[in-house]
C-alpha cells in the first residue's frame, strides 16, 4: 500500500465506501418493501446481504488504518480519512436497521405500514443516506445541509407515530403487537436518518474543518454561557 500515490489511496479507499453505502441504501429498500408484500424471500436475502455489509465494514476500517499507520497523512488526507472511518461506522449501522425492520415483519401488516406512513418515512431515509454519501463524493456542503433538514422531518413523522400508537393503544379493542411493531419500526427509521445526518455533518467536517453536529445545539450555548 505505501509504495503507491497518497491521493490514490485515498480514491481508492473513497470509492470502497461508496460502494458499500450502494449496498446499504439497496438493502433499506428491500427491507421497506418485504415488510409492505410480506416477501420472506427477500427478508432471508436482506440478512445475507448485512453479513456482507458487515464483513466489508471491518475490511475498510482494517485498510484505512493500515493507511493511518503507514501513511501518516496530515491535514486534508487525515480529515478524509477520518470522515471515511466514521461514515463507514454510520453506514454498518444503518444496515443493522434494515434487518432490525424485516425482522418486524411477522408482526405487523401493510396496512399499518400505510396507516403510519412508514414507508413513505422510510423512503425519506433513504434518500437522506443516498444524498449524503452523494455529499461526500462531491463535497457539497449545500447538498449535506439538506440531508440535516431532512433529518427534523423524519423526526416530526416518528413522533407523529408515537401519538397516534399512544392514542390507539387506548382502545380496548387495539392490535397492541401490531401498534408496538408499527412503533418500532418508526424508531428504526428515525435511527436511520440521525445516521444518514451524521455522515452529512462528517462532511460538513472534511469540507470546511468544522465538527459542526454541535452547532445550535445545546453544547454551543453551554460554550457561549461560559463566555459570560
Amino acid at each position: 500500500m505505501s509504495s503507491r500515490p497518497v491521493h490514490e489511496l485515498i480514491t481508492e479507499l473513497s470509492q470502497v465506501l461508496v460502494q458499500l453505502s450502494e449496498k446499504v441504501v439497496e438493502n433499506l429498500f428491500k427491507a421497506i418493501n418485504a415488510v409492505k408484500y410480506r416477501d420472506e424471500q427477500s427478508a432471508r436475502q436482506i440478512k445475507i446481504i448485512d453479513y456482507e455489509i458487515d464483513r466489508a465494514e471491518v475490511n475498510l476500517e482494517q485498510r484505512c488504518l493500515e493507511f493511518l499507520a503507514l501513511q501518516q497523512p496530515v491535514a486534508k488526507d487525515l480529515r478524509t480519512i477520518i470522515t471515511i472511518i466514521k461514515i463507514n461506522d454510520d453506514l454498518e449501522r444503518i444496515g443493522d436497521l434494515a434487518v432490525h425492520i424485516v425482522d418486524r415483519m411477522p408482526e405487523i401488516s401493510p396496512e399499518m405500514l400505510e396507516l403510519f406512513s412508514l414507508e413513505e418515512m422510510g423512503m425519506n431515509a433513504a434518500k437522506m443516506v443516498k444524498n449524503s454519501i452523494e455529499a461526500f463524493i462531491s463535497r457539497d456542503r449545500a447538498l449535506a445541509d439538506q440531508v440535516c433538514a431532512l433529518d427534523e422531518e423524519v423526526d416530526v413523522n416518528h413522533r407523529f407515530v408515537f401519538k397516534k400508537v399512544t392514542s390507539l393503544m387506548k382502545s380496548p379493542d387495539s392490535n397492541v403487537e401490531q401498534l408496538i411493531a408499527a412503533l418500532s419500526i418508526s424508531r428504526y427509521i428515525e435511527r436511520m436518518a440521525d445516521h444518514a445526518s451524521r455522515i452529512a455533518h462528517e462532511v460538513i467536517y472534511l469540507v470546511t474543518g468544522d465538527i459542526a453536529r454541535h452547532k445550535g445545539g445545546l453544547y454551543e450555548k453551554l460554550i457561549e454561557s461560559l463566555k459570560d
